[in-house]
Order: structure tokens, then sequence, then C-alpha cells
């Protein structure tokens, strides 16, 4: 043995060091713990003068908890046993992906490592909060680098620690003095990284930025760190979370968007709790929370300890109320918050986005952006939209934005107690109605659509009633009321409802021709599900809203005229279904009816229609002289 090798101890051999990683490898270890002097002591007695016994690493291993690699790393600094920051790689990578706390980001760990093999020294990790951030950037570092620097960002801007103290603080735990002036630290920090393969996380560096997202003036001096952390020469790593995108042009760093925990995941976590994901609402669940990590944990704690670990049971007591959790609502409302306080516009986009429900139509266009934002001038609105994606705090995807419910959720409730409530589900009915030209097809026809909901929202029935039976060009070119092209794309059970929803409303206000249009339409589709006594009703109700506009002489008004023609249709085709149920003579008294209505408006084609069914009627039931007469003036 060399005087070398007596001073510093017994070095570990390849060979040795291979059998290490071999019985690490053979061994799954679930649970980090601390390395204790008793585990030492086991530990040190795998050590042999010709490397490792690899019999007693593997007692050692079945141990109840495993043995986590920093273990292992204590093991040899605790002897002077020399041990290369990259030996025990694999084992860590083991450990974390059997970690049941860290489940999903397998594709996360491979972006990362596929930076930090281009060359890339800063990484920053960009998401809305509770998605993950900083638990994949420890998981990282910790992988890479058994242990890493931490240069920590007060949740509150008044509690940022100056960085000169911070540097100061650093030097001294990676063994160097740290000079009187702020630039000689910094000198020192950077030789420091040139020498040596350290990880180095900043965490939580939104409150350190202004709107733009620069460093705020009282903190400017985080740049200098910044650049040197970004400097080629050096073989440090570092990775920055954030909520908010850094945009500083002076400093080389590369933005990585972290994205939501997919379902899979969501299913392997729970799972991992033995908590059945066999039901049919878990995706809505996990859809509700957009995939959040630390949603995903709220809600497990309170599944196990509220409800006995039935999930079925606590999807469905709170899945109209998503802040159930407090900690939840707490999380969403700091970001909201925030964005007031450094960007109002951008938060007044935010909540009126709430106006949207992302259902029938989960997507919204650019435009429908831009026309909520009336009180910016045009030539700043995309900048305010642009301050929400930098953000994180809406979806975005080929032009298309969203919001993921529980930011909607938030939005929606603070923007209906502003005086703004009405104006902009005016502004999205308006806008949804324009967008589409021609309807093409049944996603145009579900956002023209979509205006009603805005419409019944802010109780302006008069409108939303305006949108189902207003006119619109279907793909063949021919001008069709709204619900008439619905019922033709198979959108029957929408309309339904709507126009059932409607009319409840209306018939509480003064009544109008409009509402006798609606019974007129809702009689229609009666017919259509066999309903025959339910339709009768919806005419009556015309013939009687008809009969009081008629004694008001409105007869040019061309809202009455159309209204007078689809009652006359109506009415005779409620007079055939009472012929096919043999029911001759109900069925007189609906072409009657039709007769009078058809004289009115001067149409000779209804006259002769409901005129020559009359015709047919009273042969039937003997009435000869009275049928031929109908049949001379059809």
């Amino acid at each position: 043995m060399s005087s070398k090798q007596r001073d510093r101890g017994r070095i570990l051999t390849p060979d040795g060091l291979s059998r290490l990683q071999q019985a690490i490898r053979g061994w799954e270890v679930e649970h980090e713990v601390r390395c204790t002097q008793e585990r030492i002591k086991e530990l040190t007695s795998a050590v042999k003068e010709g490397g490792l016994d690899p019999s007693t690493i593997r007692k050692i291993l079945k141990a109840k908890g495993g043995v986590d690699p920093e273990s292992i790393r204590c093991l040899f600094t605790a002897f002077e046993l020399e041990l290369a920051e990259i030996d025990l790689v694999p084992s860590a990578r083991l450990q974390i992906q059997t970690d049941p706390n860290f489940v999903g980001r397998e594709g996360a760990i491979a972006d990362l490592t596929a930076l930090v093999n281009r060359g890339v020294k800063v990484i920053v990790i960009q998401a809305r909060g509770g998605v993950g951030k900083t638990t994949l950037a420890r998981k990282y570092l910790q992988q890479e680098f058994g242990s890493f620097l931490e240069f920590p960002i007060a949740k509150e801007t008044k509690d940022i620690a100056s960085i000169e103290s911070l540097i100061e603080e650093k030097l001294r735990q990676l063994g160097e003095e740290p000079g009187r002036e702020f630039f000689v630290s910094l000198d020192r920090l950077k030789r420091k990284l040139q020498n040596e393969r350290i990880g180095i996380l900043i965490d939580n560096l939104e409150p350190a930025l202004d709107s733009a997202g620069k460093f705020i003036e009282p903190h400017r001096r985080y740049v200098e760190l910044l650049r040197v952390l970004a400097d080629p020469s050096v073989q440090s790593v570092t990775l920055i979370t954030t909520r908010e995108r850094l945009r500083e042009s002076s400093i080389t760093v590369e933005n990585y968007i972290l994205r939501s925990l997919d379902l899979t995941a969501w299913e392997q976590f729970f799972q991992s709790r033995n908590l059945s994901t066999d039901m049919l609402d878990f995706a809505a669940l996990h859809n509700a929370y957009g995939g959040n990590a630390k949603a995903m944990d709220i809600v497990r704690s309170a599944i196990l300890e509220d409800y006995a670990g039935d999930v079925a049971a606590y999807w469905q007591a709170n899945q109209h109320d998503l802040f159930i959790e407090r900690d939840l609502e707490d999380l969403v409302t700091q970001q909201f918050d925030r964005l007031q306080q450094i960007d109002a516009d951008a938060y007044n986009l935010l909540c009126r986005m709430g106006c949207y429900r992302y259902q029938d139509v989960p997507t919204v266009p650019i435009e429908g952006l831009l026309c909520l934002l009336w009180d910016v001038p045009e030539n700043r609105q995309r900048r305010v939209v642009k301050s929400l994606q930098d953000r994180s705090l809406v979806e975005f995807k080929d032009g298309e934005f969203w919001l993921h419910p529980v930011i909607r959720s938030e939005a929606i409730k603070l923007l209906r107690v502003t005086k703004e409530w009405e104006k902009v589900n005016r502004n999205a009915a308006a806008f949804l109605t324009e967008y589409v030209k021609k309807i093409s097809n049944i996603i145009d026809a579900l956002i023209v659509f979509e205006a009603y909901h805005h419409y019944f929202e802010i109780e302006n029935f008069d409108e939303a009633g305006s949108v189902i039976i207003n006119k619109r060009i279907n793909q063949f070119g021919q001008n069709l009321r709204l619900s008439a092209i619905l019922y033709r794309l198979g959108l029957f059970q929408q309309l339904f409802l709507a126009t059932t929803k409607v009319i409840g409303a209306l018939e509480e206000k003064p009544k109008s021709i409009k509402l006798g249009i609606l019974y007129n339409l809702l009689s229609s589709m009666y017919r259509v599900q066999g309903r025959i006594k339910e339709a009768a009703e919806c005419l009556e109700k015309t013939r009687d809203l008809t009969s009081i506009f008629l004694n008001s002489k409105s007869y040019k008004n061309q809202e009455f005229m159309e209204l007078v023609q689809a009652q006359t249709i109506s009415l005779i085709s409620l007079g055939l279904c009472r012929v096919d149920l043999w029911e001759l003579e109900e069925s007189v008294g609906f072409f009657e009816q039709a007769i009078e209505l058809a004289r009115v408006i001067d149409s000779s084609q209804l006259l002769g229609s409901a005129l020559s069914n009359l015709a047919f009627v009273k042969a039937y039931l003997g009435n000869q002289e009275q049928a031929y007469i109908l049949v001379e003036e059809a």
C-alpha cells in the first residue's frame, strides 16, 4: 500500500465498486433512510482488503427500509475512501424510478438529461403552482450529484435574501473563503464550478421578477450570478424553478415547460396507496385538477381521511366544489393575487376568460380573448395574452386557448362579483355569433350555439331565444333557423333542453312573438318524440299568442309573419298526426285553425294544403258535400 493510500485510507478498487453496484442494483430500494452510525458500522464490515464483500452488502440491503445511495457516500466519506461523483448514478436512478411519491416523470428526467448532454448549463423549469417543479428538480439533482447547492428564494418579495450573503454562505459550504467584494466572491465561485461538477438549485424564482420577467431592481445582481452559472466553462448544472418566465436577454438559459401529470401517473400514485381507480369518473377527477401533482396528493389524503379510501364517493360529493380542500384554493388564489399586483390587465383578462365554459366548445381562438380586452389599446392586447402564457395560467396549443377547471373556477368566482359580468358575456356571445360565417359541421354549430349559454348566464332570455331561432347559412347555402341546422346535425338533445329552459324563463316575462315561435319549435320536437299531447299544448299556447298579436294588427311585422307561417305548418302537421292515429274528429280542428292562419298571411300554398287535408277528413266522416266545396276552393 502506498503512503498516499495509508494517509487517506484504502481506495475502493474497480472490482469492489463493481460488486457494490451489482448488489445495489439487485435489490429494489423502496425508501430513503439516514445513514446512521450503526449502519456505517455494518457497511464497514463489508470492506475487505481486496474490495468489498458482496454477501455482507446484500444482507444490509435486505434490512427494513433499504439503503439509499447517500448512505453509501456517507460511508466512503467517513472512512476516507475515494468515490467519484458519477459512480453511484445507476443506483440513484433506481431509487428515483421506484419512489412511489415520484411518478410519471420519466419523460421529464430524460428531457433534462438530454439538455445537459447538449451542454446546457442553466435550465429554467416553468409551470404553474403545484405541478411538481421543485420535486422534479430535487430528484434530478439528487440523481446526478447526490448532493447539491441550493439558493433559496423567499416566498415573499420582501423576504428575499441578498445575493451577496447567499454567495458568501455557499462559498463557505464549498470550503472556500468569500472575498471582501461581491465580484471577488463571484469569481471564486466561478473557479470552484470550473474545477468541480456541482449541482445547483434556485427554487421559486418568481418573487424576484417583475411584470416583464426581469429581476426587480433591489436584486439585479442575481443576473451576475446567473451569468456565471451559464458560463460554458463551468462544470455545474443549474436548475431554476419558477411559475413565471425569466426574460433576461443577457443570460443564456434553456426554458423547459413542465406539463402536468397524465392520467396514468395519477392511477399509479393512487394504486400505490391501495386506492381504486376503477371508476368511470376517475378521468374526470384527474381532468378537473388538470393533472396537478400537489392536488393529487391533497385529494389522496382527503380520500383516505374523510372517505375511508372511497375515491368514487369523494368525487360524487365534491365534483361541483373543486376547492373543498382549502390547500387547493390557496394554491390558486396566491397566483391570482400576485398577478393582480404586477399586471392588472392580465389579471382582468384571466378573470374574464372564466366566462367561457370550455365544454361543448373546449377551446377559444385568440380573437375570443381579444374581444374581452375592450379597455386595452389594440396594439397591446396580444402582449396581455402573452403575459398569461408566460405565467402558465392559461393553456394554449395551435392558436387555441383554454383554462383548466380549477383556474376557471377561481376566475369565474372573481368575475361574478364585478360589474363586468354582463358585458363580458355579451362580448363573448357576440364574438361566437360572428366568428362562424357558415355552419359546415357540428363544431361550427356548437360554436354558434354557445352564445345561447352566455345570454342565459346574464338572464337575457330574449337574446338566448334569438340564438336558437335566428337564421344561419348551412353547408348547402340554405338560410335556415339554427334550430333546424342543429336538428339535422343530430344535436336534438341539446336543442330540446335549451328550448325548454328558455321557454320556462320567458314565460315569467311579458309575452312576446319570440315566445310563440319557441312554443312552435318545442311542439315539433315533442311530435318527433311521439308526445302528441305536449305538442298540442304548445300549439294551443302559440295560438293564444298569435290571437293577441292578430288583434294588435301587427301583420306587417316580419317576425310575426314568420310566427304565423310556422304555426300554420305545425297545425297541418299535427292534424296529419291525428289522421295517422285515426282520430279524425280531433284532426278537423287543427286543419280549420291552419286555414284561418293561412288566410291571414295570404299563403296560397299553405291554404291549399290545409283545405285538401280537411276535405279528405270530411269525406271519410261522410260529409261529401263539404268535402267537395273544400276541394273546389283548394
